[in-house]
């Protein structure tokens, strides 16, 4: 069986979407969603799934080995971030090189880097007039979205969009894509 780690710092409506795709399954499993938020939306929803969850904070994080151990010891074969909004540490990233992906509410190149998530990402794209936005599927590396994009998807923007028009487009490509793209690449390894 392969198993799955999603990380999420927030409300977690791709997580709870991913661990539903999978729900039925018996080749594939969410074993654990990670977050470094107590007050994030994503432990809710993971109770709810019966999907056990690991908090840890920053100093946990980028200075001991604990996360990756547990990763190994769970015997997680992808991780997925999910509204993760740390950077990932080397250490991390190597460990699960190709292993690791990501989603960003955006077509990186375009409007990537620290600080560009949510609705910043979604404000940006809209300021600079684009007549289309999408998301990107990449794997995880040491910067933010820099990893080798796996997938893209797109839709287009009109005049009279808002930025909360933008995000509505942005969470229906992610909740219809990801879960999809995430089994493509467990069934690569």
């Amino acid at each position: 069986m392969k198993r799955l780690a999603i990380f999420a710092s927030g409300s977690g409506s791709n997580a709870e979407v991913i661990c539903e795709y999978f729900a039925q399954r018996s080749d594939i499993e969410v074993s654990l969603i990670f977050t470094n938020n107590p007050m994030a939306g994503v432990i809710k929803r993971a109770c709810r799934l019966q999907i056990p969850v690991v908090f840890f904070d920053q100093k946990t994080f980028y200075h001991t080995g604990k996360i990756q151990q547990i990763l190994q010891n769970e015997g997680i074969d992808l991780v997925v971030l999910a509204g993760f909004m740390l950077l990932v540490p080397p250490s991390l990233v190597k460990a699960y090189p190709n292993k690791m992906v990501n989603i960003h509410p955006a077509l990186l190149p375009k409007f990537g880097g620290k600080g560009m998530y949510g609705q910043f990402v979604h404000e940006a794209v809209i300021n600079a007039k684009e007549l289309q936005s999408g998301i990107t599927i990449h794997f995880v590396n040491e910067h933010y979205d820099e990893g080798n994009i796996i997938f893209q998807a797109t839709c287009d923007i009109q005049p009279t969009d808002t930025v909360g028009d933008l995000e509505k487009k942005i969470h229906a490509l992610e909740h219809a894509h990801y879960p999809r793209v995430i089994e493509e690449i467990l069934n690569k390894q």
